[in-house]
Parts: C-alpha cells; structure tokens; sequence
C-alpha cells in the first residue's frame, strides 16, 4: 500500500511542474509519430469508500502513438470489481498546457459483472498525459454510473519501447 500512495505521489510531481512551466494553453498540430509504450495497469482511487473495490488494477498493456495527437489502446487489467478485463480504445488529444497533453478516449471494456452482465460496453473518458523521454502517465477520472460502474482517479504509469 505505501508503495501506490509513493506511485500517486510521484504522478503529482510529474504533473505540477509540467503545469507550472507551461507558457499557454494551446492546440496541438497532428503530426507522424512512431512510439511503442507499455504499462502494468492501473492505480485507482475510488471516491466510493463504503464498497471493497480493488484500488491495484494490475494488468498489461499497450499503447501505439501514431501521431502528436492520436493513439490507440488495448490491454488487459484486474479491474476493481476483482474481475478481468480487456479494453481497446482510440486517444484523441488535441490541447497541450506545456508537456501535459489533454483529451479523451474512446473505446470499449469488459469484465464488470454490474455492466451488461460482464459483457463489452462504450467507455468515454477524459484523459491527461504526460510524457518524458522513456517514462510517461496517463490519468484518467472514471465517473460513477449508477450501481454499475463505480467512479476514480485512475493512474497508468507507461515506459516507452521505441
């Protein structure tokens, strides 16, 4: 456990100096890139603390950035339902605040037996990247959906392959 709140900790000051060296808000250009990243999931943290939800999604994925803008997703990840899941998804981020890009994703998840009975459903979610050299995270806000899908802040530290 104190390893993912050293995890959490970490993603914090990644993001606050990118933020405060930031000139301006601005609208990225999209332009060919050809990067390979892998992660191990996710750390979640759940605003729901009355529900034993597993917080280490722990998992493996893949992300392919093929352009300054746009990427694509797959994996799969222990969710917080204690269950399985696979995912495949299509980033679009077209607005950076210095080294910070912003955006969202859109794709598809299964494995929560509230959700369609486990069975894939759309997932539309805001996300925020930051990426240095090798070494890049993702964060995303959940929301909470009714008694089907229950809401965090979702950290996925990546390492890049090429």
């Amino acid at each position: 456990m104190r390893f993912i709140h050293i995890l959490l900790c970490a993603s914090a000051l990644v993001f606050i100096p990118a933020v405060t060296r930031a000139d301006s808000f601005q609208t990225i250009e999209a332009m060919p890139l050809d990067e390979l990243w892998l992660n191990a999931g996710f750390y979640s943290y759940h605003f729901q603390k009355d529900i034993n939800l597993d917080n280490n999604n722990i998992g493996a994925g893949v992300e392919y950035r093929y352009s300054t803008v746009h990427s694509i997703t797959a994996g799969r990840f222990h969710n917080s339902d204690m269950q399985m899941s696979e995912y495949a998804a299509w980033y679009w981020q077209p607005f950076a605040w210095g080294p910070v890009h912003l955006g969202g994703l859109i794709g598809m998840i299964d494995g929560y037996p509230k959700a369609q009975n486990g069975a894939w459903f759309p997932l539309v979610l805001p996300v925020a990247s930051v990426e240095y050299k090798r070494v890049g995270i993702n964060l995303t806000v959940v929301p909470t959906y009714k008694e089907t899908l229950y809401g965090s802040i979702s950290v996925q530290l990546k390492l890049k392959v090429f």
